[in-house]
């Protein structure tokens, strides 16, 4: 798995294209969401950053074997951990763990694999779970 400087916009994008690929796979209307949500600007990249960071992480889960065509990514939680320990910064937490939540909702259905990212990273955080709060 490719390291990012802690709080780099790709460390972030990452922990969001996770929860993308969470169910092992990215949906459209996921891919719709972050561009709706202008999720790349909101963590200080470019559209084809993102876009990079998405199928580096695509790459690197196929490569480590944490994921199978057709499933949900089942993920190291060791591995899980070292990469929400990448995202320190309070504020950089909150605008991630709110694209994580947006995203995970974007295709109006939340898979366990989905939900579960989002709690690890609410959790680790010390932040609420944004998918436990009632819309706003």
């Amino acid at each position: 798995m490719r390291s990012y400087p802690c709080n780099s916009p790709r460390a972030a994008a990452r922990v969001v294209a996770l929860t993308a690929l969470a169910d092992g796979h990215i949906s459209p209307s996921e891919l719709g969401a972050l561009d709706r949500l202008e999720a790349a600007a909101r963590l200080g990249l470019s559209s084809a950053e993102l876009q990079q960071v998405v199928q580096h992480l695509s790459e690197d889960l196929v490569a480590t074997a944490y994921a199978q065509w057709g499933t949900a990514c089942q993920i190291d939680p060791a591995v899980l951990q070292s990469l929400m320990a990448e995202v320190t910064d309070p504020a950089l937490r909150v605008v991630t763990l709110e694209l994580c939540a947006q995203v995970a909702q974007a295709d109006f259905h939340v898979t366990d694999a989905e939900h579960g990212l989002v709690r690890t990273a609410s959790r680790r955080w010390s932040l609420d779970d944004p998918l436990l709060q009632p819309p706003r």
